[in-house]
């Protein structure tokens, strides 16, 4: 039996939209149509990153501490900080450790007697701004030893972008979900596919639900045949 012998199907944008398009009923037929598709295309983005954490999203960066400052604005892709740690002595192969650094709230660094308080930081939170998050942390760092934070932080999904010919940024397994839920937001704007959206939102949360389960970190789980025995 002949079978291709590839695994890189995908849909561009245009693709995308024109499935999501059949599926309200509808033809994708004018320049408006698409620009208001798209639109509701990074909306959607947003929602999944509202949604939770996705494991396709997690991406690693570290921070250099410097002596005396206890806030680093980060890039504008960072939408918020998994998991942290604090690294001292990084590079030196006999002294580097990595410490186990806890998260607060704003609410818990606001009752901190002494905010200026310097040492090896083993706190941090996260100042969400418009435009991109800062972490601080606690205590300021002293200049006992030169800190690094590495951490993990869920990056944002990137925008469709004008091109018809744009892949867009997201795992294929996502592909039925990012189309059923396009499908679903057309059919929410145009009054004459308004019948079909009840339908649409069943089959968009069920493939979110199919797609979120397959992101989500597995650990091994094994059946041993006889592998009980009775006393």
């Amino acid at each position: 039996m002949a079978t291709s012998g590839t695994y890189t199907f995908n849909l561009d944008l245009s693709d995308i939209l024109e499935e999501a398009y059949e599926r309200a009923g509808l033809e994708l037929r004018s320049g408006y149509d698409y620009r208001t598709a798209r639109r509701s295309l990074d909306l959607m983005f947003l929602e999944w990153q509202n949604r939770g954490l996705n494991l396709w999203t997690v991406q690693e960066d570290s921070q250099t501490l410097t002596a005396g400052t206890g806030r680093y604005a980060l890039s504008g892709d960072q939408l918020d900080i998994v998991e942290a740690f604090l690294r001292t002595d990084d590079g030196d192969t006999s002294k580097q450790t990595d410490l186990t650094m806890s998260r607060i709230s704003i609410s818990q660094y606001s009752h901190l007697t002494n905010k200026l308080t310097q040492g090896r930081p083993i706190q941090y939170w996260i100042e969400k701004d418009p435009g991109a998050i800062a972490l601080n942390v606690w205590p300021v760092p002293d200049d006992a030893e030169t800190y690094k934070i590495g951490y993990y932080y869920i990056q944002r999904v990137e925008d469709t972008g004008s091109p018809a010919s744009n892949n867009v940024d997201i795992p294929s397994r996502f592909l039925p979900c990012m189309a059923a839920g396009l499908a679903y937001h057309i059919s929410v704007k145009r009054p004459e596919a308004s019948d079909r959206a009840p339908l649409l939102k069943q089959i968009y949360d069920e493939q979110w639900d199919l797609a979120a389960d397959a992101d989500r970190d597995k650990s091994s789980f094994y059946m041993v045949p006889g592998g009980y025995s009775r006393v």
